[in-house]
């Protein structure tokens, strides 16, 4: 009877000691991986705030329409002084020599241009003008006006909250009512004042312009 007794308080003994020791190695591990997912958590939020941080980008959008180059010379230049976004107005049915044939009444430009709803189709991508807060918007003189395509081009976007500078380039007329008739189909945004462009204009006869618009 006495082995038996020591035997059972032996047992006790054996069965308290060993649930001290689960109880001792078991709280800390739970406590360290709280720790170990809220730092993870953390971090993946950070992650994410920065993935969704936009990248730095002009606020400067340069549209030009270009039949000779002559307007997208001027285009590029300002685009050098502004550090803006070029942005080409390209035709769906690309224009000729035939086409561009001014004398010839029977030219595809000036029936365009007699007929004022005309609308030639734009081939290239829409843009999106969310985050630009300028736009210079440059096209030749048609007959007096811009080409009708310019017309396509305002009536498609909406420029509330930007400032749209017109510049057009000829080889005599100047940029006449041409600005006007544009911000009128547009129906949106701040229309400065026009500049018209010779052909083969000087890069200082550009930066003297985009300076004094700053002032």
């Amino acid at each position: 009877m006495k082995k038996m007794r020591q035997l059972t308080s032996l047992f006790i003994a054996v069965c308290l000691s060993f649930g001290l020791t689960a109880c001792s190695n078991g709280s800390p591990p739970a406590e360290n991986n709280t720790d170990v997912q809220d730092s993870g958590t953390e971090q993946s939020t950070e992650t994410s705030a920065m993935d969704a941080e936009p990248d730095a980008g002009t606020d400067v959008l340069i549209a030009y329409f270009s039949a000779t180059g002559n307007t997208k010379a001027a285009a590029e230049q300002i685009a050098e002084f502004t550090g803006g976004e070029l942005y080409e107005i390209v035709p769906a049915n690309p224009y000729t020599e035939e086409d561009l044939d001014y004398s010839n009444d029977q030219s595809r430009t000036s029936q365009e241009m007699d007929d004022p709803a005309a609308r030639p189709e734009i081939g290239s991508e829409d843009i999106v003008m969310n985050g630009f807060t300028t736009l210079y918007l440059g096209y030749p003189i048609w007959h007096g006006q811009a080409p009708r395509i310019m017309s396509t081009f305002v009536e498609h976007y909406n420029f509330d909250g930007l400032t749209v500078i017109p510049f057009c380039t000829s080889g005599g007329s100047g940029i006449g009512s041409s600005a006007e008739t544009l911000e009128e189909l547009a129906g949106s945004g701040k229309w400065l004042t026009g500049e018209r462009f010779s052909s083969g204009v000087s890069e200082d006869e550009v930066q003297t312009w985009i300076e004094s618009l700053q002032e």
